[in-house]
């Protein structure tokens, strides 16, 4: 794993512990409810918000950009367009020939903006890549321990920082206009819900996984002939 990809992972898992801990500490900080709410939801949009514009700058480093030619920015432009979808693009080619000014347009009226220099393309590097693997995660609610979902997280991850990543998003899920109209279409908002309708990007922006979209129950096995009672 590159060094950018590893400070990405790693400021994505601080933002989520952060957020935890100020869930617990807020109420006491501030008695007021609606306050604390109010401070909770504005940290939590600035710590979304400086995510967002990190992610938007790692994908414009990664575009190629060897000179600024129709082709080149055609190719650029749907690069982007692709990546955005709904979100209105505008690019500009800089005066001096050097640069390529970015702008996207977000749906919730958002702007992105940066510039990409030109440059070589790069040549592959004979430095392997450390890719960190998924390892088993399986969880199952209080309520039902023998019912397992049988989920991974990426292997630098403890158990306890999965589990918080795991809540944030099921909040997010539900906060967002996915979840909302799943909720105005009488879907209950509830873990297997939820498990079951998670984009599996989401999940794996917080390095989880999901192996299997249903839960399946616990198998007890029997115990072998001779140890029968």
């Amino acid at each position: 794993m590159t060094k950018k990809k590893k400070s990405s992972s790693k400021s994505r898992n601080e933002a989520v512990l952060l957020l935890e801990l100020l869930k617990k500490v807020l109420p006491i900080a501030a008695p007021d409810p609606a306050l604390a709410a109010r401070i909770y939801a504005a940290i939590e949009a600035e710590l979304q918000a400086k995510t967002r514009v990190n992610s938007f700058e790692q994908f414009c480093e990664r575009l190629e950009l060897p000179n600024l030619e129709a082709a080149t920015l055609a190719d650029v432009q749907g690069q982007l367009a692709a990546a955005f979808g709904e979100s209105e693009v505008v690019i500009e080619p800089d005066e001096s020939g050097k640069s390529l000014a970015v702008e996207v347009s977000l749906p919730d009226g958002t702007t992105l903006e940066s510039k990409i220099p030109v440059r070589p393309v790069a040549e592959g590097s004979d430095e392997q890549e450390i890719v960190l693997k998924f390892v088993p995660f399986p969880v199952a609610l209080p309520g039902d321990p023998e019912l397992i979902w049988a989920l991974a997280k990426r292997e630098n991850l403890t158990n306890e920082e999965a589990a918080i990543a795991l809540h944030k998003i099921e909040d997010d899920f539900w906060a967002s206009k996915t979840g909302q109209k799943l909720m105005r279409d009488r879907v209950d908002r509830t873990f297997p819900e939820f498990i079951a309708r998670v984009p599996a990007g989401l999940l794996g922006d917080v390095g989880l996984k999901r192996h299997y979209k249903l839960p399946e129950p616990l198998k007890i096995l029997r115990a072998p002939v001779g140890q029968r009672k």
